[in-house]
């Protein structure tokens, strides 16, 4: 099993929403040419379309963080995350985002960035550590969900890799390809005349 391990718990993104009172492709255009996003929450006992402004919205979608949203829609407050992002084919504007309500009860999926840590024994030999999967899918409650998943890569050999099965956080489950290459000290040119010359 590999050393993997994590420290901190999910940040929280304060988000304040404006309800929608009119929907459709009209209102939406018109939404989006005051600066604000239609957003839509699911999960609840019906779903809430609401609007954000793009300001607000910017520092969490273009941000390499992944979040728990406190909402606050018109006063109504509850806990979610970012489900879906729809971008404009040509502007690359956002044009939509769905959220997802979660709670303490229900186990939700989300993909966490994976960060490594140590210094390799295949780098040390000459290799070149190569991170080949930079989020992992998981699932898990809410409150038990890591800013990221760290992996210790000290005891990685030359050309030797990780993989989704040697990789266990507690509370959750990995839903990514058990067989799936998380990170690899890969032989370069030097450490291949290296090994030939030892042979």
């Amino acid at each position: 099993m590999s050393n993997t391990y994590y420290q901190k718990t999910m940040k929280v993104f304060e988000l304040k929403g404006t309800a929608r009172k009119e929907l459709g492709k009209k209102a939406s255009k018109a939404e989006r040419n005051s600066e604000n996003i239609p957003c839509v929450l699911y999960g609840g006992e019906s779903n809430t379309h609401f609007t954000a402004t793009t300001s607000d919205l910017r520092k969490l979608i273009y941000s390499p963080e992944v979040y728990v949203i406190d909402l606050d829609v018109d006063g109504k407050k509850t806990k979610a995350i970012l489900k879906d992002l729809q971008f404009h084919p040509v502007s690359d504007n956002v044009l939509h985002i769905d959220f997802l309500e979660i709670s303490e009860k229900k186990p939700v999926v989300v993909e966490l960035p994976v960060k490594l840590t140590g210094l390799a024994k295949g780098v040390k030999a000459g290799g070149k550590l190569s991170l080949e999967t930079r989020k992992l899918k998981v699932k898990g409650i809410y409150t038990q969900l890591p800013e990221n998943i760290i992996i210790d890569v000290t005891s990685l050999g030359l050309g030797k890799t990780i993989q989704v099965n040697k990789i266990a956080v507690e509370g959750l489950e990995i839903m990514n390809a058990k067989n799936a290459v998380v990170a690899q000290v890969k032989l370069t040119r030097a450490a291949r005349g290296a090994a030939a010359k030892q042979a």
